[in-house]
């Protein structure tokens, strides 16, 4: 009885708000602000950001939400996408 008393009684320990990053918290928060940035710069929806550049919608989400980080060419690419949007989009269409 004492365990459980103990459990409700403890509060939670928060983290540390002025802790330095991790080089993988580092990672994910640059690539959500990569993906956030590129899709801004086209004004388009996660689904249709994701169909106009071929990127998954389930990654994109995912970069944005920082739960994953893009890999080296997938950031590339959002630079890209960011800095000449209908350039990009352009380039895909007609290739195919």
């Amino acid at each position: 009885m004492t365990a459980k008393h103990d459990a409700t009684t403890t509060p939670p320990v928060e983290p540390d708000a002025d802790a330095p990053l991790t080089d993988d918290e580092f990672e994910r928060g640059h690539g959500a602000m990569l993906a956030r940035r590129a899709r801004a710069a086209t004004g388009l929806s996660q689904n249709a950001f994701s169909e106009r550049f071929g990127i998954p919608t389930g990654s994109l989400r995912d970069w944005e939400q920082g739960r994953r980080a893009p890999d080296a060419a997938a950031q590339s690419y959002l630079r890209v996408i960011a800095r000449m949007p209908e350039a990009v989009a352009k380039a895909l269409h007609d290739a195919a």
